[in-house]
């Protein structure tokens, strides 16, 4: 079944959404390449990573361009189309930049993003899923969040980790710009997800410096969970004992982007099927595969849970 363009974000942003009307008129051929004119500009080049080695695991399928993956995206602290992160994200100032890792652990710090860019980096080619039922495959470059957490040591009363995005008013039209997302933008994992060698914390694509509007300086991506988990331009890591809030759980209370949020075809969202996705790129749409493709390195994470109901 085709996912119709006014179903696959809340109507709340629907209604804002010049992207999804110009969706209603084209159809889903749309969704194949970025918008053409200003939006559509070269795709930009960032300062070249040094000694990124290439990692395991990852997968072989087609990447997509540096344009695609710099041009159709969400980051709605730049606006709610599509092509908003490309045109405005040029603003985010990313130096200084300090990610504060704190909560439940022995030592606490503060990581300045150099220093950040001196662990091993390993490129890691991962699909990404949206729950907005497109995909594309993307050349991360970066290193396990497991590294990071590591050197604070959690404690044993470490249950959760809370992740906190920037927020730079001035510099991010979207915050304040409308009512419907609260930001800070905020997310969460269990501590066994965030500890899975998948997990990955993101500090370039291509060889280069990650692009401000795919979240620099530094993302969280975690490929067998809906992208909105990936949480981009981190600011703040907290352990605890608690289950944290997120974002959307805050907006939608929970009803339609669910703490878990593992990729998983046989459970729809409450307005779309999840069956298939459309591959950025391509025309026709493919059957979309439970966590990902990932289901041998993570499926054992959630044995005895009920994954119908924990969405």
């Amino acid at each position: 079944m085709r996912v119709r363009s006014s179903e696959i974000t809340p109507r709340s942003l629907y209604l804002r959404r010049r992207e999804f009307l110009a969706l209603g008129a084209a159809g889903a051929g749309a969704l194949l390449l970025p918008r053409s004119g200003h939006a559509a500009a070269e795709a930009p080049h960032g300062r070249k990573l040094e000694g990124v080695k290439p990692g395991q695991p990852s997968t072989d399928e087609k990447k997509n361009s540096l344009e695609e993956i710099t041009h159709y995206n969400n980051f709605y602290e730049f606006g709610t189309d599509k092509d908003d992160p490309a045109r405005h994200a040029s603003k985010l100032q990313t130096r200084p930049w300090t990610v504060k890792v704190e909560g439940e652990c022995k030592s606490p710090k503060t990581f300045d993003v150099d220093d950040l860019l001196k662990f091993p980096l390993e490129e890691r080619v991962y699909r990404l899923r949206c729950v907005e039922a497109w995909s594309m495959v993307i050349p991360w470059d970066g290193f396990p969040l497991a590294a990071l957490l590591d050197k604070v040591q959690p404690t044993s009363r470490a249950k959760y980790v809370a992740f906190e995005t920037a927020v730079q008013k001035e510099n991010m039209p979207g915050v304040g710009g409308f009512g419907a997302i609260p930001f800070p933008y905020l997310e969460g994992l269990r501590i066994d997800e965030a500890m899975h060698p998948l997990t990955l914390l993101a500090v370039g694509i291509y060889g280069e410096e990650l692009p401000k509007q795919d979240g620099a300086p530094i993302r969280l991506v975690v490929p067998w969970k809906y992208g909105f988990k990936s949480a981009k331009s981190l600011v703040r890591i907290r352990l605890q004992e608690t289950q944290p809030p997120t974002t959307w759980s805050q907006y939608a209370g929970g009803s339609e982007y669910g703490f878990y949020a593992n990729v998983n075809p046989d459970v729809d969202h409450p307005r779309w099927s999840q069956a298939k996705e459309r591959r950025i790129g391509e025309f026709s749409r493919r059957k979309t595969l439970p966590f990902n493709g990932y289901a041998d390195q993570v499926e054992k994470l959630y044995a005895g849970m009920d994954l119908r109901k924990f969405f």
